[in-house]
């Protein structure tokens, strides 16, 4: 399969516009006009996809691996795990990855469709951007959109902002014309060259993607009691049941785990984001060893598939933000080498698993507590079948749940957990933790990391709320983009996350 590096430039207008990849719109007046952008759009969906995935959402990730307390690194006080010198300087960039590799090729893929009179790609085009737009602002808040790349319009050097409000009403905007432009007829196939990574041209399975999505945004406003975007617990379940039916709808790429760095998955030994995942965290591993907070000797089978042994034996995740001493680092379980870690391990969009959990809390906010433990128990099972566990584990864990804590004792405490095994390396996780308020009741055993930032995270309930803006867009567009000091934006909740 031909891998990211092959598209991070396809778009020609991309080509000459950004001349140094460090620099978001380093460009000048000379090369800012729309151009012909060339290529039929068969050739352009494969690189749509890819830089969706394995440039964007992989910046998505990596800085909050600690955050999130999947990953810890082996120096103590690691900038991104203890939210400080990386994170409040501006150098993270999810911000350049996807307004500069990732977003251009959607826009061109839906100018193409239209061009081509093929409405399919176009539909592709607009399930990525919202993708992508829903991906950015989730951790900005405010960010550009209409002023984003345009292959019809001349490059806006200093675009405006768009409030997170106004971009989710785009996110479903974007899906819901993407779902009627599936079921037109379309002149060219959508998998025409192979190009379809994703699902190979099955229009079913696109539509499922789109409206799993829909269910994803839908269900981050719990927070939303009034208005245009209260919760509404029944149109997540509506979504949600329009979207995945099995694993076999999961959104994914795959890796060949080949000699080029980009042919790997980007957190394995081999991978191009290996060095933001030294360990498996204490927290993970510890949920993973009691997942069901029965306080047994239970340990869940899916441990030893994701997390590697240690050298000197067992299952030891090392504390965020405190790091290892070098003389005690074969006491912990290496970061790479396990389903999600390998080099040839995929990297998951969005899952049928995910898709089950969102419905079980949709359900449960709305009182159908039965509905919600049914659809919760699909989703834990699902996920154990997507990491191919035996049949005979799947049952005794499944029995297990049914006996520990059944219908009466659910919660969404059971729910958030699974969800949180099930997303590993998905940044929706961070959207989660900040939803519950980092509640340790949801998540059993969750503390802050060690050597956090005090300066500017002072009290124990403080917690990291958003990201930084990249310092590039703070030096070129400081009049239209919001306040950028790391105090306020660190600490300030984005849209969804205020009660309302």
């Amino acid at each position: 399969m031909k891998k990211i590096y092959n598209y991070i430039f396809a778009v020609s207008a991309l080509v000459t516009s950004f001349s140094c990849s460090d620099d978001y719109f380093d460009v000048n007046s000379s090369v800012t006009q729309p151009t012909n952008t060339g290529l039929a759009p068969q050739y352009r969906i494969e690189g749509a996809i890819e830089n969706t995935v394995a440039t964007a959402q992989y910046r998505g990730v990596r800085e909050v691996l600690g955050v999130v307390q999947y990953g810890s690194q082996n120096t103590a006080a690691y900038y991104s795990e203890s939210w400080n010198t990386f994170l409040t300087t501006g150098n993270y960039f999810l911000w350049q990855n996807v307004y500069v590799y990732a977003l251009p090729n959607t826009a061109d893929l839906i100018y193409l469709g239209e061009e081509y009179n093929s409405p399919h790609y176009t539909a592709v085009g607009k399930i990525l951007r919202a993708y992508l737009f829903g991906m950015a602002t989730d951790q900005y808040g405010s960010i550009v959109m209409d002023d984003s790349y345009d292959p019809e319009q001349t490059i806006e050097l200093e675009p405006e902002f768009s409030t997170q409000e106004e971009v989710y009403e785009r996110i479903f905007q974007l899906l819901d014309e993407a779902l009627l432009e599936l079921d037109m007829e379309s002149e060219l196939g959508l998998d025409n060259e192979g190009g379809d990574i994703l699902y190979h041209g099955d229009l079913a399975q696109w539509r499922r993607f789109a409206n799993s999505i829909k269910a994803r945004y839908l269900n981050h406003l719990t927070k939303k009691s009034s208005g245009e975007h209260a919760y509404d617990p029944q149109a997540v379940i509506t979504a949600a049941e329009n979207g995945f039916v099995s694993n076999e709808d999961n959104a994914l790429i795959e890796y060949g785990g080949g000699e080029a760095s980009n042919d790997n998955q980007p957190f394995s030994v081999s991978g191009y984001g290996s060095t933001r995942f030294d360990y498996f965290s204490e927290f993970f591993v510890e949920l993973l060893q009691d997942p069901l907070n029965i306080e047994e000797d239970f340990e869940d089978p899916r441990l030893s598939v994701i997390v590697p042994e240690a050298v000197n034996g067992g299952y030891q995740g090392v504390p965020t933000g405190a790091g290892v001493d070098a003389e005690e680092a074969d006491n912990y379980s290496i970061g790479y080498g396990g389903f999600y870690t390998s080099p040839d391990s995929p990297t998951f969009m969005m899952t049928f698993s995910e898709v089950k959990f969102i419905e079980a809390e949709a359900r449960y906010r709305s009182g159908d507590v039965a509905g919600a433990y049914s659809a919760y128990l699909e989703g834990v099972e699902a996920d154990l079948e997507k990491l191919n566990i035996s049949s005979e584990e799947i049952s005794a864990y499944m029995s297990t749940i049914d006996e520990e804590i059944g219908q009466e004792s659910f919660d969404l405490s059971q729910i958030f957990v699974q969800k949180y095994i099930a997303n590993m390396l998905n940044p929706e996780t961070w959207v989660d933790f900040r939803r519950v308020d980092y509640s340790d009741d949801i998540y059993p055993g969750l503390e802050r990391p060690e050597n956090v930032n005090v300066s500017i995270f002072p009290g124990e309930d403080d917690w990291l709320r958003a990201m930084m803006y990249e310092y590039n867009e703070e030096d070129r567009n400081y009049e239209n983009m919001p306040n950028n000091d790391p105090a306020i934006r660190l600490t300030t909740p984005v849209w969804w996350d205020t009660e309302e």
